[in-house]
């Protein structure tokens, strides 16, 4: 009997559901590959392999956009203000100008690329932009993969990898306030000795990042700097401008300080290749048998858990370095669509189904990897981007999964966000209301449109 994903995704939401309402609920990873994965040899560890192919796609996606000159006038202050935090260097205007694992690609690079130090340095690099309508495109960890950080307009890619103080920590409120720069994992490390964590995976207890930041400081495209709210976890007292600016992909604000909330370390987690996170060492293994019961029942295979800390941090490895393996089974010159898109739980297993039906039948190499607790799942489809066949075969399942998810009333992305690879779903998805309203926010906000230009709101969409 062959595997089915969609009856065990529906035991498992029956089953589950059953026996944890008023309870959290678990998340569980599903990675389902179209063939056996060897694993990698000793001598060829993740760490040492090449860098991931940085071809540029025939004609998938390559962001179009007029370039916005800049003037000799204004570099010369912009070094005024920033003195050596700053370069005109090609090869790393280049860098930034690309995305590190992903297929979108722009026409043109950012012509200088900043790293601020300080707020002041921020504020000023602003206010200068706003001044010359030079457009600013916000750099942070390198993790977008929808076309966040390309520059197709050029001007100012501002780095914010210095700016990684953290401004306070507060035990006993569980909370922190850190700078732009630092990231999620280096935030974790300094947080580890006091038993507390910044909780973003697993994404479905916690939350995205989203739920997870209280209010931030930011500096508007004028250079007005602004603070969304005040410590305390919940508030009436003004419009959720926090969770607003957030969720704009850098196309509203510049962000300096997010005030982030954290977690006490759970008591007990188990981890498991299909991975369940819960508090108490009875209820996980009172879960976890529930799970391995319905996997047997539905030809799973591999079912592996693990208690220690160190298996479970190696275990835990294999979600986080599912893009790397996926590319080990395809050539060098290879690339790669990774998509995702989110479903109401009702409508997950059938939406994973006709998603792989699809993929299966397909010559390329595709991969799931769902999240079974909050009705995301994302793919990754290979191809060879020197092969136009490929090209729109690959473009061809992206938009099948995408309208699948459109037509169940879901989203075409999760937690992925819009930049330019998604913006020609909004209006499908919102409706062009929406997307006036959003454009009406934009046109207050940055009247010179020098925040992110050409992201996440279609150009068609008029006020």
């Amino acid at each position: 009997m062959r595997f089915s994903f969609s009856r065990l995704a529906s035991s498992c939401k029956a089953r589950l559901h059953q026996t944890l309402r008023d309870r959290t609920r678990p998340e569980i990873a599903f990675v389902l590959w179209p063939a056996p994965l060897s694993s990698p040899s000793p001598s060829t560890p993740f760490a040492s392999r090449p860098p991931l192919p940085s071809a540029i796609p025939g004609s998938i996606s390559v962001v179009k956009g007029i370039h916005r000159k800049v003037s000799n006038e204004f570099i010369q202050e912009l070094k005024d203000i920033l003195q050596d935090n700053m370069t005109l260097d090609y090869e790393e205007r280049c860098f930034h100008g690309k995305l590190l694992n992903s297929y979108h690609r722009a026409v043109n690079v950012p012509d200088v690329i900043v790293f601020p130090r300080s707020q002041d340095d921020v504020q000023k690099f602003v206010i200068e932009c706003n001044k010359y309508t030079v457009p600013i495109v916000p750099y942070g960890g390198a993790t977008s993969i929808e076309g966040q950080t390309l520059a197709p307009h050029g001007g100012v890619c501002i780095d914010m990898s210095l700016m990684k103080k953290i401004k306070s920590l507060n035990v006993d409120d569980l909370d922190i306030v850190v700078e732009r720069g630092i990231g999620w994992i280096e935030l974790n490390e300094y947080l580890k000795p006091y038993g507390l964590f910044f909780p973003l995976d697993p994404v479905f207890r916690y939350g995205t990042m989203r739920e997870n930041v209280i209010n931030l400081q930011a500096v508007l495209a004028n250079g007005e700097v602004v603070k969304t709210g005040s410590r305390a976890r919940k508030s009436a007292a003004e419009y959720d401008l926090a969770h607003l600016l957030i969720g704009s992909e850098g196309t509203l604000v510049l962000r300096k300080f997010s005030y982030c909330m954290i977690q006490g370390q759970p008591d007990f987690d188990l981890v498991l290749a299909l991975n369940a996170f819960w508090d108490t060492e009875a209820y996980a293994q009172e879960q976890m048998l529930i799970v391995q019961k319905i996997v047997s029942e539905h030809n799973g295979s591999d079912f592996v858990y693990v208690e220690d800390a160190e298996a479970k941090e190696e275990l835990w490895k294999i979600r986080k370095r599912a893009l790397w393996a996926c590319y080990a089974m395809a050539p060098n010159n290879y690339e790669a669509i990774t998509t995702d898109v989110c479903v109401p739980l009702s409508r997950l297993a059938e939406c994973i189904s006709k998603s792989k039906q699809e993929l299966d039948a397909s010559p390329l190499l595709c991969m799931v990897i769902a999240h079974a607790g909050d009705g995301n799942f994302h793919t990754v489809i290979i191809f060879d981007p020197d092969q136009e066949e490929q090209c729109q075969e690959a473009e061809r399942l992206n938009h099948f999964m995408i309208h699948t998810a459109l037509s169940m009333e879901g989203t075409c992305t999760g937690e992925h966000g819009v930049a330019t690879g998604k913006m020609k779903y909004l209006e499908k998805e919102l409706g062009t209301g929406a997307l006036r309203t959003m454009k009406r926010i934009k046109s207050v906000l940055d009247p010179n449109d020098i925040m992110n230009p050409g992201k996440l709101i279609p150009p068609h969409i008029c006020i």
